[in-house]
């Protein structure tokens, strides 16, 4: 085979992989395009053969992802935050809960202090239950003060099952004690954000980093911009919680994107499709994993929400749930509709991923011309076939009179057998035979 035969070989491969490409990916429904089955949204769904059009619509995302980002960051500026008493400081008091009502509770404050407290909230359910009242830092003398009257209000039993005012306890907390609290948080945010940089630098490539990093700060943010919003409490809890959701944003991202780097591998000795159309079949690969994952994890968020609101009524586990549900469901969306696309729109800057494009994008406009062309020579033979299959010629239809007979191939009676005069010769076993 001629240089120039493996040249035009080559350039029907390409041409072919690039028509190819261009059929599959032209049209939402692959069935349609290919003239072959069609398949249902749902099926393409849970297939992943491209039921959505992510980073292809990746400015659309860019758009939504910004609005949810100006409205947090706008929510957290104008309402700012709610902090509980770990982080400004108060005083507590508690006590067996009974058959006080919380509305009772709040006027014998109201009338011993001259003031509304914080938050009057019943804790535990059955006769383990206590009443918590917040409150700023109220001096030895108003605490004391306190006490008498809830005492003479209520009665409380001690562990004798008799009143007793030591059945009344209260505690201060110290504003020193959240900062140290946001100190931690901040330090561990940050150990954890290194880390995660070092990893996916490491096993992937910094693009990926980039994105990665860019999505756990989205999830922060908007995370705090609801809090601001709801005017949910931020406690110790809420901290926790924070970091909780940094490492399933995280595990999110890296599962999308070890399949964007399989789908990639080699990418640019094919020009079947372009980086960001491998991206995209990565996402819808991964995608019905990703909310089956987000649902799994949200089912006992829920239920600890449940039993920490009706059944313990114990108002830390509330926080840690809330933040965790919250969480769950911006790092679900970013992971898919931020991630992802900005991978793709870092990726498109470089050299390689541009050429490879334009490539791809060529070598498909060539391609579809001679698809066509390829179509009508196809519909002509066919045609041709079927109109001589349409009208056989049979021996029985009489010959016309101007014809002449045909000339006859059999030899005359009596003449020598004329030997062959064909180029082809018998194998003689020998190679090359007959060769000049």
């Amino acid at each position: 085979m001629t240089s120039k035969t493996k040249t035009k070989t080559k350039t029907e491969t390409d041409t072919g992989d690039a028509a190819q490409g261009a059929v599959e990916l032209s049209g939402s429904d692959p069935g349609r395009a290919t003239g072959g089955v069609q398949h249902s949204f749902l099926s393409r769904l849970y297939t992943g053969t491209g039921a959505f059009e992510v980073v292809g619509r990746r400015k659309l995302w860019y758009g939504v992802s910004g609005a949810i980002v100006a409205i947090a960051i706008l929510s957290i500026i104008v309402r700012g935050f709610t902090f509980g008493i770990d982080f400004k400081g108060g005083t507590t008091v508690s006590f067996p809960r009974g058959d006080v009502k919380v509305t009772e509770v709040e006027e014998v404050f109201h009338k011993t202090l001259g003031s509304d407290p914080e938050s009057v909230v019943t804790v535990g359910k059955g006769a383990s239950a206590t009443v918590q009242i917040r409150s700023k830092t109220l001096s030895n003398a108003q605490t004391e003060k306190l006490r008498d009257a809830l005492f003479d209000a209520f009665h409380p039993q001690g562990a004798d099952g008799k009143p007793s005012k030591k059945a009344i306890s209260d505690a201060a907390v110290s504003e020193t004690w959240g900062d140290q609290i946001t100190k931690k948080a901040v330090i561990a945010l940050v150990v954890f954000l290194v880390l995660v940089a070092i990893y996916i630098t490491v096993r992937y490539e910094r693009y990926m980093t980039i994105s990665a990093i860019a999505a756990m700060v989205f999830d922060l943010t908007v995370t705090a911009g609801v809090y601001a919003l709801v005017g949910f409490e931020v406690t110790p809890a809420t901290v926790i919680g924070l970091l909780t959701i940094l490492g399933f944003s995280i595990y999110d991202t890296v599962i999308v994107f070890d399949k964007v780097e399989e789908n990639t591998n080699g990418f640019q000795h094919t020009t079947r499709r372009t980086f960001a159309e491998q991206a995209n079949l990565a996402v819808n690969q991964t995608f019905m994993r990703s909310i089956n994952t987000s649902l799994i994890s949200v089912l006992p968020v829920v239920a600890l929400m449940v039993v920490a609101v009706w059944l313990l009524g114990v108002g830390t586990l509330k926080d840690l749930a809330l933040v965790q549900l919250i969480g769950i469901v911006v790092g679900t969306y970013s992971s898919i509709f931020f991630a992802t696309p900005l991978l793709v729109t870092l990726r498109e800057r470089t050299d390689l991923v541009r050429t490879h494009t334009r490539r791809v994008l060529k070598r498909r406009g060539a391609a579809s011309p001679a698809a066509a062309e390829q179509g009508e020579d196809a519909a002509a033979e066919l045609t041709e076939s079927t109109a001589a299959e349409a009208s056989p010629q049979t021996s029985d239809h009489p010959q016309k009179a101007d014809s002449k007979p045909a000339a006859s191939t059999k030899p005359a009676p009596g003449a020598r057998p004329v030997r062959p005069t064909a180029t082809k010769q018998r194998p003689t076993g020998k190679r090359n035979a007959g060769r000049r």
